[in-house]
């Protein structure tokens, strides 16, 4: 009996003793998050709840600041240019990322294939157009779409046409084509990552029971696809609700009126805060793009795992 009873000591112990060693471990990992931690909360955190606060408030030439509760928001809700702004971003975003992402999935079919020669540097050449800033990229594709200075305006001369495209019809467009450009080779090493994973055991298994290469990109490569398919969408939704740099550049280039300061809601938001000195009213539109575009994005994350789990 006394030995059982020193034996049930000793395991209280060592229980209270890796209680305590848990516990202290968990600290431990704490002070290697806090320098993380307090990084997230002041630019992060912080921002977004300030935007919130000043959203319900006015700012009037008389009387000064005063809160106004749901004001800022119920006037959004009835503001034409706001939501022509949101329709342009969610057109451009149906008809951009498709593309975009059957560009950069088919490029990464072809590098897995291992039958393109120079692999490599197509890879790099492919990838490099994200390496270059958004800035860089949108004055180059401005002076190349110069009708006037430009390499359309050459082709024009050249062959006699006579095409435009800073017009406004096809002014979205070309605004698309300056993204794909820039995030095609991005969201391609992505489903080549993914790709990488699959052993080739499984393609070896594949060619010897018949099965021809569209039947192994259809039955093993695509489905692998699934799950990074997810996260390129979900931020490519992200970065197409938060159009800003590429119009705004333009705005200069482009002739006449065709941009205009509520082209995008982040232009918008912009041209409110720093030019109309409406920084409520710009955050009150701020919130409400963030609830669009996470909205969205979780639908299609939703979306996602039920496809995933059948």
């Amino acid at each position: 009996m006394a030995s059982n009873d020193v034996t049930a000591a000793a395991v209280s112990r060592h229980s209270s003793v890796a209680r305590v060693n848990r516990h202290k471990a968990d600290w431990r990992g704490w002070k290697f998050m806090w320098p993380f931690a307090v990084v997230f909360v002041f630019v992060f955190i912080i921002p977004i709840v300030y935007a919130i606060y000043i959203s319900f408030f006015k700012k009037q030439m008389i009387g000064g600041t005063r809160f106004v509760g749901l004001g800022n928001y119920a006037a959004l809700m009835h503001d034409q240019q706001f939501w022509s702004s949101v329709g342009r971003v969610a057109l451009f975003t149906v008809v951009q990322v498709p593309i975009m992402l059957f560009l950069a999935a088919a490029m990464a079919l072809a590098i897995d294939s291992m039958k393109l020669h120079g692999t490599k540097f197509f890879r790099i050449a492919t990838f490099l157009p994200y390496a270059v800033p958004a800035v860089v990229s949108t004055l180059i594709w401005g002076f190349v779409y110069g009708a006037k200075y430009g390499l359309v305006g050459s082709l024009n001369d050249l062959l006699g046409t006579n095409i435009d495209m800073f017009d406004p019809n096809v002014l979205l467009a070309s605004i698309g084509n300056i993204n794909t450009w820039e995030f095609t080779g991005y969201n391609m090493l992505i489903f080549y990552s993914s790709l990488s994973t699959i052993p080739h055991s499984l393609y070896e298994a594949a060619s010897i029971d018949g099965a021809s290469e569209w039947q192994i990109v259809k039955s093993i490569k695509l489905p692998e696809l699934r799950g990074s398919l997810a996260i390129t969408v979900i931020f490519s939704i992200i970065g197409s609700f938060q159009l800003f740099n590429e119009p705004s550049i333009l705005q200069s280039m482009v002739p006449g009126n065709a941009i205009t300061t509520y082209y995008t809601p982040n232009m918008y938001a912009y041209n409110l805060s720093f030019s109309g000195n409406q920084a409520n009213y710009a955050a009150a539109l701020a919130i409400v793009m963030a609830i669009i575009t996470m909205a969205i994005a979780y639908a299609v994350q939703l979306r996602s795992m039920k496809e995933q789990m059948k």
